[in-house]
């Protein structure tokens, strides 16, 4: 088995990984969808989206990953290296259309979203208020 062979076979193999993500999320996805609806549980459907969401931006990196692989391992030429580029631009923009589908946000303002301040605490107070009560003194011999 040549070196070019073996490429081409560990980039099949993600693909199908990839794909395999994809379906198998997808029909996760619909199946979590069913038994929300049968148990009448509220966002279901927001649920669902989430999930079909991330199976198919999981499967889309594993698709790139097996793209680049074989582009750049076996003969990498300036118009194989652009497909590539081309390629790896739409499923970028699709990756992020589809996070900011299912997260309602972009991932490099998710954090600024999604988590409060680090100073707060549940009761209101701030962790600088009581800085001098949380922390033992130690006595310097």
């Amino acid at each position: 088995m040549s070196f070019a062979t073996a490429i081409e076979d560990a980039g099949r193999t993600i693909d199908a990984i990839g794909v395999g993500t994809i379906v198998i999320g997808a029909v996760a996805s619909f199946a979590t969808i069913a038994r929300s609806a049968t148990h009448h549980e509220p966002g279901a459907y927001r649920r669902f989206r989430s999930r079909l969401g991330q199976s198919i931006l999981l499967g889309l990196e594993l698709l790139v990953a097996a793209d680049i692989i074989r582009t750049v391992a076996v003969t990498p030429t300036i118009e194989r290296v652009g497909v590539l580029g081309g390629i790896v631009i739409i499923r970028t923009v699709l990756s992020l259309t589809l996070e900011l589908e299912t997260t309602g946000s972009v991932p490099w303002r998710r954090t600024v979203v999604d988590q409060p301040p680090p100073s707060s605490r549940p009761d209101g107070s701030h962790a600088a208020d009581n800085c001098q009560q949380d922390r033992p003194r130690r006595s310097h011999p």
